[in-house]
């Protein structure tokens, strides 16, 4: 059983779950790095690590997805050209199998480019001005790039989507959050199926996972789409990851 390999008692992991599906879909995310990296620390094999991951990715985005189109801040131009190419290419990405070196790699670069962002970069006022076509083809591009990490590794790649927005001049940090959480829905969606046609991905061994970011991502993206400050659940966020990556970073060392 997947939680039983745990090195972590259940309510202990559920509890840290919550609050990682709480402030990620606040910004309009699904949490798919710390997810990653919690499971990664505590044990779990990581061949199902990131079916796991886009699983939770999958239900907070779903929740948090809804609230922010109900408040009018989703736009299907500014989204349909990124989730066309990271579709397939998130399914191709679900179906490789990395080797455990690379896979924790690829984690760790997730995991501190987010907090680069999140520190070293908290105001986006750079801005680009692209033509129509070019926005396309810059969005095209990086749609597959992040649809393909997404299945590879778990991660959804609205962390990094949602700044690219925004200097790309597409949209606001409301519109680039919705964007991010279709977004990473699609891309958990198309993953998920990638890891379940290699037949590694089980879904009822992570119900009480399931369940808890349900509640916490409903709650989150409630908040985050119209009452609290984006900038005060970054900062709680990049919390949540700096832990992440010293944890992180000791397994690689003792592995």
């Amino acid at each position: 059983m997947i939680l039983e390999s745990l090195s972590i008692n259940l309510p202990l992991l559920l509890t840290m779950v919550f609050i990682i599906a709480l402030l990620y879909s606040s910004v309009g995310l699904g949490g798919g790095s710390a997810y990653t990296a919690l499971l990664a620390i505590f044990g779990v094999a990581y061949t199902v690590i990131p079916g796991i991951s886009l699983t939770l990715n999958l239900l907070v985005t779903f929740s948090g997805g809804i609230n922010y189109i109900r408040r009018g801040h989703a736009r299907l131009s500014l989204i349909l050209p990124f989730i066309l190419s990271s579709i397939p290419m998130s399914y191709i990405g679900g179906r490789i199998h990395l080797s455990s070196h690379i896979f924790y790699l690829l984690l760790l670069i997730s995991l501190i480019a987010v907090a680069i962002r999140i520190y070293a970069v908290p105001q986006l006022k750079m801005q680009l001005q692209l033509s129509n076509n070019l926005q396309i083809l810059t969005s095209t591009g990086i749609g597959a790039l992040l649809g393909f990490i997404a299945g590879a590794v778990g991660i959804g790649g609205g962390v990094y989507l949602i700044p690219l927005i925004i200097i790309l001049g597409l949209g606001n940090e409301k519109e680039a959050a919705a964007s991010g959480s279709v977004f990473i829905f699609v891309n958990s969606l198309a993953g998920i199926f990638g890891r379940f046609h290699s037949g590694n991905y089980q879904f009822m061994e992570i119900a009480p996972l399931a369940v808890t970011v349900v509640v916490g991502g409903f709650i989150g993206s409630y908040f985050g789409a119209g009452r609290l400050k984006p900038e005060i659940m970054k900062k709680l966020l990049g919390v949540v990851i700096l832990i992440a990556i010293v944890m992180l970073a000791q397994r690689m060392m003792l592995s």
